[in-house]
């Protein structure tokens, strides 16, 4: 059984080592792709991890493109799976062991999520917690499509574990910061969308392998830690743009016909009283300015 790690890097120096430190201990193949960085990333994955192979695109193709650069190179080398890990992870030392138990349960589990903690210092709303509960706060705990509203809802945030989640389950979509997938239905439905560059790509990923009749499942014993928002910031113009964009390309691909209506009011609503990237997001879905679109 072969096994490949993806890592995409964007300007992650800062924090991109503690997780290769975390993924060190797997001993599994590891594949770096450095989407276009400015802050030297390449130069110290080279330096300081020299022992995994890196892939530099010189330029950002989002987080659907870079991680499709990685996703390419292992299904070239026959991967049985791929495990896409986001930078700011830090991955508990059996986690790939214990999604693996969970995928090779049944063939048709085609896609595996980890149970995600945040980071300590790193949770939404940090006065909430005490000292004892920190890297306990759940980020994610399975997820469901919020079909009425076009929400991705993940079960149990905010929440301290207390084993309320502790169960395997059948999900609607697993989170691309940790994200266990099955190359052989890879190679059947398509990897992620690069039209979405960042935001629902994973999710699109997962309504095309549930409609190939797979399934996506949760394994609570796939621990990891996730450093909220280091790459794109919480509520930045960037994630105002992108979110708004492919809201509107996911629900009109996926949603059904009553959610698309009230999306499409929705979004004239956002074109007049949204957020200057909220309403260059809605202009340019319709515009049909898609990937990288008019973000700058």
């Amino acid at each position: 059984m072969k096994v490949v790690i993806v890592v995409l890097s964007w300007n992650s120096k800062k924090y991109i080592g503690e997780c290769l430190n975390s993924l060190k201990k797997t001993k599994t193949e590891i594949i770096l792709v450095d989407g276009g960085s400015t802050d030297g990333s390449p130069k110290y994955l080279k330096t300081n991890y020299p022992e995994f192979k890196l892939i530099e695109t010189n330029k950002n193709l989002g987080y659907a493109g870079g991680n499709n650069v990685g996703l390419r190179w292992a299904l070239e080398q026959n991967a049985d799976f791929v495990w896409i890990i986001n930078p700011d992870i830090i991955v508990n030392p059996n986690s790939l062991e214990e999604a693996l138990k969970v995928m090779t349960k049944d063939d048709k589990i085609a896609v595996v999520g980890s149970k995600v903690y945040f980071a300590a210092g790193f949770e939404f709303h940090k006065n909430r917690y005490t000292k004892k509960d920190l890297g306990k706060a759940i980020w994610y705990a399975g997820g469901e499509n919020d079909w009425k509203n076009i929400f991705a809802v993940h079960y149990g945030m905010n929440e301290v574990d207390n084993g309320q989640n502790d169960k395997e389950k059948e999900i609607d979509f697993a989170t691309g910061s940790s994200m266990l997938l099955r190359c052989d239905v890879l190679r059947q439905v398509g990897l992620l969308d690069d039209k979405y560059f960042l935001y629902y790509e994973e999710n699109d990923l997962c309504q095309r392998i549930k409609k190939a009749d797979y399934k996506i499942m949760y394994a609570p014993k796939s621990v990891v830690w996730h450093r909220v928002g280091q790459a794109t910031g919480i509520g930045s113009s960037l994630a105002d743009y992108y979110i708004a964009r492919n809201r509107l390309l996911f629900g009109m691909r996926w949603a059904p016909w009553r959610s698309k209506l009230a999306l499409l009011r929705e979004s004239v609503r956002l074109l007049f009283s949204g957020r200057l990237w909220q309403r260059r997001g809605v202009v340019d879905f319709y515009l049909g300015r898609l990937g990288k679109g008019s973000y700058a």
